[in-house]
This record gives structure tokens, C-alpha cells and sequence, in this order.
């Protein structure tokens, strides 16, 4: 490694790792890097006038932050879920899933920014709802790709002193190995590969999406979603994604799931084919033949140039227009999925300080079918 690289850029596969990288089905030889399910742009829209735009835009100010105190909750993790299953967002893509005995912790973030600098780059809107220390016994730790707000090098440092296991996409591997994580307990797989963790059975599925942590960007650590299976409950953490007709054909080969984390935020015209709207994000959820929704990848970080509680609005109305469950819980805030209730409340629209609209008069944005596939 250069002395001149931060540790947080990670490490690149080499080695026995890079040689079945280049064995993987879904890796371009001739390009180099993996490639996605269905082709996708990574590179926001050409053309001068766009590219002003985009940087004006990401530049403003107005509603990309929030007004007030976002309100958090501590979670009660001490009893086991009546159910059997209960999941707790801590924010962002962060999530910790307590399924039939075990417990899951998917894209762990405690840092103050996701980026590789601790005086630049994104920082929360909010604290982390739980010390990670007060987390509890994990018996998986999940990790979508190697972004800087789904993989958090302070975080990896903290976990590697753990005795629990990794479930990562092909090649990031290397990350952890350089932050201290011994590679016994690292399991890298790719697309339709499962490893069992305990009772339960982790599979990495497609996304839409891509890779990358230094300057120069090889392609060569592979992004996925997940499908956790327990005895009796199953799980599906969608990581980063852009829409795409996958979805069905893993909720027909994984599915029915009971509870199904979906990103929602960050997206934008200037790079429709790599985060979903809102309503992709629901259409996503009724092809994957989830139960509950739980809008993930908003609310804590500011990566896009829409309002910070417009993926949670339009997740809302789309969600009530085609009768889907959706839990929209403060960070720390838990549920089950088999209860009655769910946390439902337009909480951010306090904090927002914007006109208290109500759901069921905010549309759908008209431009993605929402039906089932």
C-alpha cells in the first residue's frame, strides 16, 4: 500500500481473491469489472447544460437538510421479538434484523461521514441511535458493497474485534483483511451464492449498481442485495439499486419475505439507472413479494439533490395507493412485522417544517408503474 493512500480507501482484490473474480460469471474480462444484470450508466448525464445543472443543484441548499432535531429512539433489544422477527433501523441502510434467534446487522455505519476523510464528505443529520458497543450479540454482520455509506472503515475496526461473521460481496474481502478482520471470518459470495451462519441462511442476490472507494475505480468488488432465511422468517436488504425486472425473479426464487428493506433515497434523474425513486422502490418491493416495507438509504446523509424527506412522502403515498404495509420508524425505532401496528406516523414532516400535506393527497410521481410483475 502507498503511504500516500488512506487506510479508509481499503484494499484491492489481489491474489487467489482477483483470480475467482475473474472466474465469476457476471465479470467482463475484457473490461475488467463486474457487470450489472442490466446494463446501467455510473456516470451522471452528459452534455455541459446537464452537467451545471446537476452541480447547481447538488450545491443548493434549501430542504436538503433538516429543519429540527430528528427524533430518535433508543431500542429495547433485551427481549427476544414475540414473533420470532424484529427489525430496528439505525438510520440510513443500517438495520439490525433479529430473526428466529439470530441476529443480522446489515451495511454498519457508525461513522460521522461516509467518506475517507474525517473533515469532508456527507455528515449525519443525526447521532447513531445506539452505541455499537450497547448493540448486543451479532451473529452476522452483511455488507451490500463497499461504498463509504454502506461500508464504514471506523465501524469494520470496531466489529473486527467481535467474534461474528462477514457475509460480503466478491473482493471485499480485501477491505476487511486490511482493517484487521481475520479472513476466517470473512465469507465472500457472489450472485446466487449462499453461506449458513448459525440457523440461517445468507444469500448475496443482483442489484443494479457498482463499486468503488479510491480514484481510480477498477469494478472489481461485486455489489449485491441479500436474502436472509431463518427457519420460519426471511428477510430482503436491497443494499444500492437501480430498478430492474430482477426483482421478480428473486421474489419468485427467495420469496414471499416477510419484511423487505428497500432503498428509496438518493436518487435523481442525473443517475436513474443506480438508485430507485421512491415509486421503483415499491414497485421493487410488490415484485419481490415482501410483506412489510421498510424505506431504507434516507433521512440520515444528504447524497442527492432532493428534499431530505421526499423519498419517505412519496414512499407513503405510493405505498397507501397499492396497499402495501410500510414501516417508516424514527432511527432506533423498532417492529415486527406480524403485528398490528406498525410505526406509520409522518414524523419527518415536523422536522421538515413544510406544509402537513396529507397522504393520501400527495401522488405518486406518474412516470413508474407500481403494479405487481
Amino acid at each position: 500500500m502507498s503511504p500516500l493512500r488512506p487506510a479508509a480507501f481499503g484494499a484491492e482484490p489481489s491474489g487467489e481473491r482477483l483470480e475467482r473474480i475473474r472466474r465469476s460469471p457476471n465479470y467482463d474480462e475484457r473490461a475488467g469489472a463486474f457487470r450489472n444484470p442490466v446494463p446501467a450508466s455510473i456516470t451522471p448525464t452528459a452534455g455541459d447544460a446537464s452537467r451545471w445543472d446537476m452541480i447547481r443543484r447538488m450545491l443548493a441548499r434549501e430542504g436538503r437538510k433538516p429543519a429540527g432535531e430528528i427524533p430518535l429512539r433508543t431500542p429495547a433489544l433485551h427481549d427476544p421479538p414475540a414473533s420470532g422477527l424484529r427489525v430496528t433501523w439505525l438510520g440510513h441502510a443500517t438495520a439490525l434484523a433479529e430473526i428466529d434467534g439470530r441476529r443480522v446487522l446489515f451495511d454498519p455505519v457508525w461513522g460521522q461521514r461516509c467518506s475517507p476523510f474525517a473533515f469532508a464528505g456527507p455528515k449525519r443529520f443525526h447521532p447513531v441511535p445506539v452505541r455499537l458497543a450497547d448493540l448486543g450479540p451479532l451473529d452476522a454482520v452483511v455488507i451490500s458493497h463497499d461504498h463509504y455509506d454502506h461500508l464504514d472503515m471506523p465501524t469494520i475496526c470496531e466489529l473486527a474485534s467481535l467474534d461474528v461473521h462477514f457475509a460480503v460481496p466478491l473482493g471485499v474481502g480485501a477491505h476487511l483483511e486490511h482493517w484487521g478482520v481475520p479472513a476466517g471470518r470473512i465469507t465472500e459470495l457472489d450472485w446466487h451464492e449462499s453461506v449458513t451462519v448459525a440457523d440461517l441462511t445468507l444469500t448475496a442476490t443482483p442489484a443494479r449498481h457498482f463499486c468503488g472507494r479510491g480514484i481510480r475505480n477498477k469494478q472489481q468488488t461485486l455489489w449485491a442485495s441479500w436474502v436472509v432465511a431463518g427457519p420460519r422468517h426471511t428477510v430482503f436488504h436491497s443494499g444500492d439499486t437501480g430498478y430492474f425486472p430482477g426483482f421478480a425473479e428473486i421474489g419468485a426464487q427467495y420469496g414471499p419475505f416477510d419484511t423487505a428493506m428497500v432503498q428509496i433515497g438518493a436518487y435523481s434523474e442525473f443517475w436513474p439507472d443506480i438508485h430507485m425513486t421512491p415509486e421503483e422502490g415499491v414497485r421493487a418491493h410488490l415484485d419481490l413479494r415482501g410483506g412489510v416495507l421498510l424505506p431504507i438509504h434516507w433521512g440520515t446523509f444528504n447524497l442527492a439533490p432532493h428534499r431530505w424527506e421526499e423519498p419517505a412522502e412519496r414512499t407513503l403515498a405510493a405505498a397507501v395507493a397499492h396497499d402495501v404495509r410500510v414501516a417508516v420508524p424514527r432511527p432506533g425505532e423498532s417492529y415486527e412485522p406480524e403485528a398490528a401496528a406498525l410505526p406509520a406516523a409522518p414524523w419527518w414532516r415536523e422536522v421538515a417544517a413544510v406544509p402537513k400535506t396529507p397522504v393520501s393527497a400527495v401522488r405518486p410521481q406518474p412516470s413508474v408503474k407500481t403494479e405487481r410483475a
